[in-house]
């Protein structure tokens, strides 16, 4: 009996460390399947820079977060790149999927010389609904500043039904929105001759694009130097001066498909957040809340800063834009 009770016991001993240790197992393993899982998140928050070709150019663009996650479509302004959304796209890129490309001529794009290609708002639009296409994106919410407002409400109006949201930050689609530091701009576009291209060209010069920056902004000392100068880097490229002219030419091109935006705006009535620095003096505040003329529920939320406001607000537009995403379902 004894012999039997012994026996009994080291088979109950064997059971429980066998249990003990296959216990230890799964715990191991459950353990490396959460780190795994956490670091495939952390892995899709991290922007990844890519290029694509799009109609025989090479587009550079900025992606972050899970592509089966509604999209952000980021569209950036003069003189900057997709640059200016790098704050941003790490703020949100938790939550969505975020696109960022350069315009041909901007950023790490091709630029091509204005006699290879035709640098109009028309051209630009299209380029980048080819490289929508090319990446296969079928609906995304749209953010536009700057130069992203003629090149992004383009696209809206003609593809109403891939928008699922709007995000306007300084982007103009009303006269009342043209402040009167556009002034030079203005009598370029009207008359282009010397003199008035002389003056133009002072838009292109690093004094101007500090002042872009730093103008209107609430605390300058948050400002990066490293915008501007980067801004900047790409502007000094041999034969990028003719490219900006071009473009500023061009602009004239915008104003009068202002009521074909606005047409869309009270037609379909995108769910729009509007988060424009209110200091802003090349489009101004009154052009921000003009929006509400043509789309009611329009949120707009000014923030105090100037043209580029991300720079120093990136982390309370992330929140303002999260909360509007969510209240919109689109999430």
């Amino acid at each position: 009996m004894s012999v039997f009770n012994n026996i009994m016991k080291q088979y109950t001993f064997k059971t429980a460390a066998f249990a003990a240790l296959l216990g230890l197992f799964t715990i191991t393993s459950s353990a490396q399947h959460a780190a795994n899982n956490q670091n495939k998140k952390n892995m899709n928050k991290l922007t990844q820079f890519k290029t694509i070709t799009v109609d025989g150019l090479s587009i550079f663009y900025r992606e972050a977060g899970d592509a089966n996650k509604p999209t952000l479509l980021l569209l950036h302004g003069f003189p900057s790149s997709s640059h200016m959304f790098r704050d941003l796209i790490n703020d949100l890129s938790d939550q969505y999927h975020l696109v960022a490309p350069d315009y041909p001529g901007f950023g790490q794009s091709s630029s091509p010389s204005v006699a290879e290609f035709t640098y109009s708002f028309d051209h630009l639009a299209t380029t980048i609904v080819h490289f929508i296409d090319a990446l296969q994106i079928k609906q995304f919410s749209l953010y536009v500043q700057d130069y992203g407002g003629p090149v992004g409400f383009r696209i809206a109006a003609q593809y109403p039904e891939r928008i699922t949201a709007l995000i306007v930050q300084n982007a103009n689609a009303y006269t009342e929105g043209l402040g009167a530091a556009l002034q030079p701009l203005v009598q370029y576009i009207q008359n282009p001759d010397a003199e008035t291209e002389k003056t133009a060209r002072n838009f292109l010069t690093l004094d101007v694009t500090k002042w872009q920056y730093l103008d209107g902004a609430e605390d300058v000392s948050k400002i990066s130097p490293d915008s501007y100068i980067t801004d900047q880097y790409y502007l000094d490229r041999p034969g990028n001066d003719a490219i900006q002219l071009t473009l500023f030419r061009n602009y004239g091109s915008n104003l009068p498909l202002y009521p074909v935006w606005q047409e869309y705006f009270r037609t379909h009535q995108p769910a729009t957040l509007v988060i424009s620095g209110k200091n802003d003096q090349l489009f101004i505040a009154a052009g921000a809340e003009a929006f509400k003329k043509d789309i009611p529920d329009a949120q707009i939320s000014l923030l105090n800063g100037g043209h580029f406001v991300l720079e120093e607000k990136h982390t309370e537009a992330a929140a303002l834009i999260k909360a509007f995403l969510v209240k919109h379902h689109i999430r």
